[in-house]
This record gives C-alpha cells, sequence and structure tokens, in this order.
C-alpha cells in the first residue's frame, strides 16, 4: 500500500495536468467553433467567444484553471500569492464578458440578458468568496497563534486577496455599470501579469536550482525564454497594431500568452513530476516515482 506522501503527490499531478486538459479543451472549442464559419471570421479576441457556442466550455474552463491555481502551492510564498491573485480573478473574467458580442458565429444566437447573468454569477461567487476568506483567515491566525508557522508572506497572502474580494465586492455595488464594462479588462490585465511574475520567479529559482554554489551562473534557462516571449510578443503585437492596424490583435495576444502559459505549465510539471515542491517539498521515493508522459526525466 503506497504511503500518504504517494497519494498527495498523485492529487499533485493530476491538477497539474487537468490545468493543461482544460486549455487544450478551451482550444479544441475555439477552433471547431472557427471550423463552422468562414476562415475569415473570428472574434476579435478569445474573451468575445463568450457570445458563441464556445460560451459554457470559456466559462467552464476558466473557473476549473482559476480553482486549480488558487489550490495549488507555489514553490515559494510570493509565487503562491501570485497564482491565488490570478486564480481568484480567472472566474471574474469567465463571468463578465466582453462589452462587445461581436458578429462572427456560427450559427444565430438568441442573446440573454448579460447584466443580469453577471449579477447573478458574480454575486454567487461573492457568497462563496465569503466563508472562503474566513477559513483561510482562521487557518492564518491559529498558525500565528500556535507558533507553528509565523511566517509574514500568509499575512500578505490574505491581506492580497482581501483587498481583491473587498474591492470587487464595492466596485460591484457602488458602480454596477462601470463593473459590467471593464471587470473583464482590468481582472485578465492583471491575470496575464501575475503569470508572467510567477514565469520569471521560476526562471530565478530555476538558476539558483542548478547553480546553488555559483553567483554569476548563466541566468537562461527555459524559463527565461518563456518570460521573455510571454513579454516581448504581446509587446510586438500591440506595436503591430499600433503601427498598421490589426483588428484581431487582442485574440492573438490572449492565444499566444494562454499557449505560453500552458508551455510554461508542462515545463515545469516536468520537471517538479517527484519533487512536488522545487523548495521544501519533500522528493518521492524512487520506488514510487512515475516516469512523466510529458518529457523525458533527462536533466536539461
Amino acid at each position: 500500500m503506497a504511503e500518504p506522501a504517494g497519494y498527495s503527490i498523485k492529487t499533485y499531478r493530476y491538477l497539474r495536468m487537468a490545468m493543461v486538459a482544460m486549455v487544450v479543451l478551451l482550444g479544441a472549442a475555439l477552433v471547431i467553433e472557427w471550423s463552422k464559419t468562414d476562415p475569415r471570421c473570428l472574434q476579435t479576441s478569445i474573451s468575445a467567444y463568450y457570445y458563441t457556442p464556445v460560451q459554457a466550455i470559456f466559462v467552464g474552463a476558466l473557473i476549473a484553471i482559476g480553482v486549480c491555481m488558487v489550490v495549488l502551492k507555489g514553490n515559494t510564498e510570493r509565487e503562491d500569492i501570485l497564482l491565488n491573485v490570478a486564480g481568484i480573478l480567472a472566474p471574474v473574467v469567465a463571468l463578465v464578458p466582453t462589452p462587445g458580442p461581436g458578429s462572427c458565429r456560427s450559427v444565430p444566437m438568441v442573446l440573454g440578458d448579460t447584466d443580469a447573468n453577471i449579477a447573478n454569477n458574480m454575486g454567487a461567487l461573492f457568497v462563496v468568496g465569503v466563508p472562503c476568506l474566513v477559513v483561510t483567515a482562521v487557518f492564518v491566525l491559529r498558525a500565528r497563534w500556535s507558533r507553528a508557522d509565523r511566517n509574514p508572506m500568509y499575512l500578505v497572502g490574505f491581506a492580497v486577496a482581501l483587498a481583491l474580494f473587498g474591492g470587487g465586492v464595492a466596485w460591484f455595488f457602488a458602480d454596477r455599470d462601470g463593473f459590467i464594462d471593464n471587470a473583464h479588462y482590468a481582472a485578465a490585465v492583471v491575470m496575464f501579469l501575475c503569470i508572467i511574475l510567477v514565469v520569471l520567479l521560476n526562471a530565478e529559482q530555476f538558476r539558483r536550482k542548478e547553480h546553488p554554489a555559483h553567483a554569476k551562473a548563466p541566468a537562461a534557462n527555459r524559463y527565461t525564454a518563456l518570460a521573455i516571449a510571454m513579454v516581448v510578443v504581446p509587446l510586438a503585437m500591440l506595436a503591430w497594431k499600433w503601427l498598421f492596424g490589426w483588428e484581431h490583435a487582442v485574440l492573438w495576444i490572449e492565444g499566444a500568452l494562454i499557449t505560453l502559459f500552458a508551455t510554461f505549465w508542462i515545463v515545469q510539471t516536468q520537471e517538479l513530476w517527484d519533487e512536488g515542491l522545487r523548495a521544501g517539498g519533500q522528493e518521492l521515493p524512487r520506488s514510487q516515482a512515475i516516469p512523466s508522459p510529458f518529457l523525458s526525466s533527462a536533466s536539461e
């Protein structure tokens, strides 16, 4: 019978692989929808596919990805906070669509009352958020009172989550029209920024892991390349849009960032397949180790 640690690492692996599956699911739904329209007919953003038959997959996949990002522990407290923020914002991106429904879809759709949908679904999200924050506060405070763990970053993480939640609730009730028009964009931008920062942190952590005794070790590694791509590619596309005009710039920027995020997640999953966490995690005994389905286990 496997030890409890074996079950823990398996759950960790399955959650990480589920995130990749959700990205593939979303991509497949988008391609199927596109295949049923004129090849030149594209919505101006991935988010605008909310108003097409892709809607259910778009909302479900983003919520599932958000839950996984919150549940999974980051390698460091900074990484964990960034993943939590991205995970908290992912459902907002899903539930508050872009204001413009666009005109490119495979079938005519009778659009429901979007404002009513947002009011209902965000209200439900806020209801769930309250007990989640309360339970988190109890865990953080109990750890500090018992002196089991007095890491100040736990308080920082909770404060960030509380600020996001409180700010969102205040914006929602104080300026409903502004929330409906802008919450999607605000949440999406912050979510992607958090993801880029997570990749940058991993580039530095991986460098220290591979070269622990060399302060001047080469900074370039697989995560560095991905971080650079996540910054350069969107900027290049924005520059092209500014210089020449490009109606579908946002669509391709979102697509590039999601693809790079999935690539990062696969690379990180391969690296940490047996370790679980890069810092502070327990490595599985070799007898329980399972070969990764993504890449070979050879070192970089």
